[in-house]
């Protein structure tokens, strides 16, 4: 089953059609903002080992994951570790507190994009300074994003955006091995554009600005993770810095039940 999805896709394609459409995308936004070119994490959960490789094989180098144990899997696989050693890693489903360290312990984990709360920033970080003491190869802080729950959804994780400024704070000034470089939101799912630009982009960039005012931050210097698929173009025009695109390169997923 596997080798017929494998020979139903081409990835290779998938990546450079969807780099693509960011370039252009970005050529049109970057003579309004000097925000740099968005950051395509390419959203691989639930697909094989193989489509991985056919991605890195042609310069992929930054893969999303959803699922704690499946991200485990795949980053301690001896393939991954042999053929994709400059493989960054981000983190980008809800991660519960008894599951830090399976993460944390991982080769060439990047970034956890989720940190939605006070009590998982400082799960974080106690557990990434332990890690720093005993292994030379974590030495640098650990970069996150707050998640910033834009659409008001009780099913979505996230922050809400009023306490957005408080739970960046908190970040900056109590958790001194994370390094906090911006915001993401996962947001409604099937907007449509046709009724005018998506509300919860709005929201996150109202964040992002409110952020970047209350510290003297640099705007072009906070990242913003929004878009997926089917409105990563819409997310670029909006502000987005990094896109989070899956079906468009792997094909449509199967259902998967949620992590335990």
């Amino acid at each position: 089953m596997i080798r017929k999805v494998m020979a139903e896709i081409d990835v290779k394609l998938g990546i450079r059609q969807t780099l693509q459409k960011i370039e252009e995308t970005y050529k049109k936004t970057s003579l309004l903002s000097n925000a740099p070119k968005p950051l395509l994490v390419a959203v691989s959960k639930t697909k094989p080992i193989e489509l991985i490789l056919d991605a890195y094989s042609v310069g992929q180098r930054d893969f999303g994951e959803n699922y704690v144990q499946e991200l485990v899997e795949k980053a301690n696989d001896d393939r991954i570790l042999e053929h994709c050693q400059d493989i960054r890693w981000h983190f980008i489903g809800h991660l519960q507190s008894n599951k830090i360290n399976k993460v944390l312990n991982l080769p060439n984990l990047h970034m956890i994009q989720t940190v939605h709360s006070i009590k998982l920033a400082e799960g974080l970080n106690k557990a990434w300074e332990k890690l720093k003491t005993e292994n030379a190869e974590k030495q640098q802080k650990l970069n996150v994003l707050v998640q910033i729950n834009t659409s008001g959804e009780d099913e979505k994780n996230g922050v809400q955006p009023e306490d957005a400024v408080g739970l960046f704070r908190y970040v900056l000034d109590k958790c001194p091995h994370l390094n906090c470089e911006g915001v993401m939101t996962i947001g409604r799912f099937g907007h449509d554009y046709t009724a005018g630009p998506n509300p919860d982009f709005g929201t996150l960039m109202k964040c992002h600005q409110d952020i970047c005012s209350t510290f003297e931050r640099d705007p072009a210097e906070l990242q913003v993770s929004m878009g997926m698929s089917d409105d990563f173009v819409q997310a670029i025009e909006a502000g987005s810095t990094i896109v989070r695109v899956g079906s468009s390169i792997f094909g449509a997923r199967a259902k998967k039940p949620t992590d335990a």
